[in-house]
């Protein structure tokens, strides 16, 4: 068995002359893989994989998505999903070059912006993504919907949401919004510090006190304070945007474009695996009505709901983990 838990950063050269960033821990020769998407302004990170994952012999693997990080943007009119599927197979392919069609149990997971490239990989037709034969399980934290298909979701938002990545930031000419956006906040994530700041002011600041006990407890649990993840987060979103701000600025257009699927009409053999969501019923960024509209859509979903904001599953993963991969011993 040969097992990895140092978690450092790996490159995969692509065909296309691109570079894809991802890590990887648990036992690398697994037949059940984890595929986890990560969420805004972060990468591809395993260095604190849970040990639920690591004490179900898995493999666990999670690449850094394009534009953001060390891995390269799509290519120039190239859609997304084409991109995704395209890199997402060719990793696969590299850590499974024996791959027959069948011989994997493939989990997807992904958190809050993480959510809409798992759901693009679910839906794909298998001459794009093959290894989508071998799905067994699909995990939603904090999920976005398609906004192309759901007609009510900019009802759900904030009005810093509504702007951007909302109607008035998408539809706006030439991007503008989205240039405007990057301009400043990318004189805030200049410095570790500024960093701290930005991540303070947009979701700890927003916790209440029961949820800021709950955080300080699952950092001790975890060997830090919450200072120490605190920075540990902010150095992660130093590295999202050290190489560009192309996932950044890709985020809108993403997030409303097609998805290659409509959630209501994906045939049985996409549908065969279970989906589970996970919705904190607090969490204004990634609002509970959006996993509402994919479990009403989806043909085999169910909903796992938690007390807090958008950080609060954090402090239930290893439950949720446990729940989402019961069948593997």
């Amino acid at each position: 068995m040969s097992t990895d838990i140092s978690s450092e950063e790996r490159f995969l050269p692509l065909r296309d002359g691109r570079t894809l960033a991802y890590a990887e821990a648990g036992n690398l020769s697994s037949k059940i893989v984890v595929l986890y998407l990560h969420g805004f302004f972060t990468v591809g990170d395993a260095s604190q994989t849970s040990h639920v994952l690591l004490s179900k012999n898995v493999h666990f693997i999670t690449p850094t998505l394009p534009g953001w990080g060390n891995t390269s943007p799509p290519p120039p009119s190239t859609p997304y999903r084409d991109c995704l599927t395209s890199d997402m197979t060719t990793l696969l392919s590299h850590l499974y070059p024996d791959f027959n069609g069948r011989d994997i149990k493939l989990y997807l997971a992904g958190g809050s912006l993480g959510t809409a490239p798992a759901q693009i990989l679910y839906g794909a037709p298998y001459d794009k993504f093959p290894f989508g034969r071998c799905i067994s399980g699909v995990l939603l934290l904090g999920a976005f919907s398609p906004f192309r298909y759901h007609k009510d979701y900019a009802k759900h938002m904030t009005w810093t949401q509504y702007i951007l990545p909302g109607p008035i930031g998408y539809y706006m000419p030439f991007d503008l919004l989205t240039h405007l956006m990057k301009f400043v906040l990318a004189r805030k994530l200049t410095t570790i510090e500024g960093a701290e700041a930005s991540l303070r002011e947009t979701v700890f600041d927003e916790m209440d006190q029961a949820e800021r006990e709950e955080f300080a407890k699952w950092s001790e649990e975890h060997g830090m304070v919450p200072e120490d993840t605190v920075r540990k987060m902010a150095e992660n979103v130093m590295k999202s945007t050290s190489k560009s701000w192309a996932g950044f600025m890709l985020t809108p257009s993403l997030l409303h474009s097609d998805w290659g699927f409509r959630p209501d009409a994906l045939d049985e053999e996409h549908s065969r695996p279970p989906v589970l969501f996970t919705a904190s019923k607090d969490d204004h960024m990634s609002p509970v009505a959006y996993t509402h509209y994919l479990a009403a859509n989806y043909k085999n979903a169910r909903i796992k709901h938690v007390d807090g904001g958008h950080m609060s599953i954090l402090y239930h993963m290893d439950e949720v983990w446990a729940e989402f991969l019961a069948d593997e011993q």
